[in-house]
């Protein structure tokens, strides 16, 4: 009889639990948001939409960019960390992964709370100078910084971002003194250089290309191996007689580490489709993104080692945040 009464009973369990599990909501259930570190107008923020506009079908939810601006992309990244909503996603940027960690401290760990999904691809930094600036190349640049120095500021997205990294490498390649102006976001940093109100950044391709083409601003140089093909006629720095200033900002997606692993292959795998959509690569194209397909395992792969690239720089260079 207890058999009898054990073996219902066990029936009984695995009836409901198969009943659970037939009635738990395919993912996703809701909107999806993905949160952006910076301002609109900044490179993320682009990257951000060149993927949700095309995603949302895919996944048969709406899928919104939000926009979570401040201390050096890491706010949005902390929100996301956090999250336990499980329809949050993050434009992941290489400031607030591989950069912000080494010098900020952080209400998260990016390697422990936050999983790399799906990346996206890498943009070159460009030199550009606000057309008040007298000058037309990076040695004009560079003999004005020294005829004045400390009264030349640059603009970055914010302490500890690529920008900013790339201007003191730039700052330890020729010497000169230049002065770091920190902005929540490169939206507003952009203003005022276009303003004139400051003189030079190291931004991403994507915030600044529109503005170089439009003649709001001047570009200089491109901070990598290769000059751009949506600049042809810019040198890179190496090219310019300045040396060791290769900087790039890459894109991917990540969420939080207690997302389901299913979860996470949705995402990986329906980001890449429309990563392979000729649209969305036409659209990559034109402000420079570099796009190279990886695996979730490659891209963790890869963040371990900007993480590690990142933190030996920083230290090498004696780099921190004022």
């Amino acid at each position: 009889m207890k058999r009898r009464l054990a073996l219902a009973c066990a029936a009984l369990c695995a009836v409901a639990a198969t009943s659970s599990l037939a009635q738990a909501p395919a993912w996703p259930s809701k909107p999806v948001r993905i949160l952006v570190g910076s301002s609109p107008g900044g490179g993320t923020d682009a990257m951000a939409r060149a993927v949700a506009d095309r995603l949302g079908p895919l996944l048969g939810q709406s899928v919104v960019v939000e926009n979570r601006p401040g201390v050096s992309n890491t706010l949005a990244a902390d929100v996301t960390a956090k999250s336990n909503d499980g329809h949050t996603l993050l434009m992941g940027v290489s400031t607030a992964h591989a950069i912000a960690p080494h010098l900020i401290k952080l209400g998260y760990d990016s390697n422990r709370d936050l999983v790399p999904v799906a990346f996206v691809g890498a943009v070159p930094n460009v030199l550009v100078v606000s057309n008040s600036v007298p000058v037309d190349s990076v040695q004009g640049l560079v003999d004005l910084a020294r005829s004045k120095p400390g009264q030349l500021n640059y603009a970055t997205s914010g302490a500890g971002s690529t920008q900013h990294i790339a201007a003191e490498l730039f700052k330890d390649a020729t010497g000169v003194s230049i002065t770091h102006i920190p902005y929540r976001g490169s939206g507003p940093a952009l203003v005022d250089l276009i303003g004139g109100q400051v003189q030079m950044s190291f931004d991403t391709f994507p915030s600044v290309i529109g503005h170089i083409k439009g003649g709001k601003i001047k570009a200089l140089a491109v901070a990598s191996g290769k000059r751009s093909p949506q600049l042809p006629n810019v040198p890179t720095l190496a090219e310019a007689g300045v040396n060791g200033v290769e900087m790039s900002t890459w894109y991917g997606i990540y969420m939080p580490a207690s997302t389901p692993k299913d979860v996470q292959q949705r995402v990986h795998d329906e980001v890449n489709k429309v990563l392979a959509m000729p649209e969305t690569k036409t659209r990559l194209d034109a402000v420079g993104a570099e796009m190279n397909p990886m695996t979730q395992a490659q891209f963790a792969t890869f963040h371990n080692a900007e993480y590690q690239h990142y933190g030996e720089l920083i230290r090498k260079k004696n780099i921190r945040i004022d």
